[in-house]
């Protein structure tokens, strides 16, 4: 799918739904938090959301549509688009489907969120109303739910402490982990659907903050968490950079957090193990965490290794969950601690992937490094 490519070149809020016209002046600064409302305009469904819940919708739409910006907004992805353009009949269409799905939810469900545009579309523009014979009898694609499943001994599991404990292990133990308190690192990083790798450095800070910098052509994508608060920057002409809020904004944390993930049995109260899978052709454990706030982690652990293989976290928007998948490979010690020295960071509006060159550990990193990240002057 050249879906997410696509999202991230023509800015992700030039919305399927709400028909929304960016902001003109790329410069504005709205009061924090940052509101859909006010940094968009023609909004007439999702009112009321912040910028970030907003940004995670429309990459929800398109994931569940299999579309891109273009499809529902005039010239998206071109130097002239017409965003306040209501002609495309999909637009229209989607705006009452919002309506229809949300009228759904509160008159069925208690106001729950249990139909989103994922139910019914599951990446088809048109939903499909038969099974096909294919589906049936074909090796079965998993689309695990969002909430798993207890699991016990007697299915395969492990309980969620032992998982941790051998994760820990198998990182280098809990005293070398205490003593990394920082580092550096740097390397290339390409994005879905590109040929040529760009620049990419990070500086994380223990016990949660974290900044990483891919240094591409159109201008710096930044991804920063200093432990209280966190941005993305992407190399946009209109919305190039917002704070994260809410579960958002923990999800952010929470990968900073894994980068020193010696205190990971402290990061959530309610640790489940779920059933056993095979990821990639590893068996793996699979536990999950979770806060009161919403925000939603589950953590795939090579059974053989004891390492960590895939990191999906999860917050609550106004039309479903939006994920977050990171996945892990080729870890190396680096000051006695093993470290990913490759990983595929994917969200609804890109996928990049990252292999790094060199770390340098515990060195002096100043907390201006975690700041709101700041374009670079073309």
């Amino acid at each position: 799918m050249k879906i997410l490519k696509r999202l991230v070149g023509t800015g992700v809020g030039a919305s399927l739904v709400s028909g929304a016209v960016l902001f003109a002046q790329s410069g504005s600064t709205a009061a924090k938090p940052q509101m859909a409302d006010n940094v968009f305009k023609n909004i007439q469904v999702l009112k009321g959301l912040t910028v970030d819940d907003f940004m995670g919708a429309m990459g929800l739409f398109s994931a569940a549509l299999n579309v891109c910006c273009g499809d529902c907004h005039v010239g998206a992805g071109g130097s002239d688009p017409k965003w306040a353009d209501d002609t495309p009949p999909r637009k229209k269409i989607a705006r009452r489907m919002v309506t229809i799905m949300n009228n759904i939810n509160k008159e069925q469900f208690n106001g729950h969120q249990v139909i989103t545009c994922w139910t019914c579309h599951r990446g088809s523009t048109p939903p499909a109303t038969t099974p096909s014979i294919d589906n049936i009898y074909s090796d079965p694609v998993s689309i695990p739910p969002d909430v798993l499943p207890a699991a016990t001994a007697s299915l395969g599991a492990l309980p969620a402490d032992q998982v941790l404990d051998k994760y820990i292990q198998a990182l280098g133990g809990a005293d070398n982990l205490a003593k990394l308190t920082s580092y550096t690192a740097t390397g290339k990083s390409l994005r879905f659907d590109e040929v040529k790798a760009d620049t990419v450095e990070l500086y994380a800070k223990a016990p949660n903050m974290m900044a990483t910098t891919i240094h591409e052509r159109e201008g710096d994508l930044s991804r920063v968490s200093n432990g209280k608060s966190a941005w993305v920057m992407l190399p946009l002409t209109v919305l190039g950079e917002w704070e994260l809020t809410d579960g958002a904004s923990q999800g952010a944390k929470l990968d900073a957090q894994m980068a020193f993930p010696g205190n990971i049995k402290q990061l959530f109260t309610n640790w489940k193990s779920s059933f056993p899978i095979t990821l990639n052709g590893r068996d793996v454990y699979v536990v999950q965490g979770g806060t009161a706030s919403g925000l939603l982690a589950t953590f795939y652990f090579d059974k053989q290794t004891g390492l960590l293989n895939r990191l999906v976290h999860y917050y609550p928007s106004a039309v479903g969950r939006v994920p977050t998948q990171i996945d892990y490979s080729d870890y190396r010690p680096v000051a006695g601690v093993m470290l990913p020295f490759k990983w595929t960071y994917g969200w609804v509006s890109g996928r990049e992937e990252y292999e790094i060159t060199e770390y340098t550990p515990n060195v002096p990193v100043d907390d201006s490094k975690f700041n709101e990240p700041v374009q670079r002057a073309k």
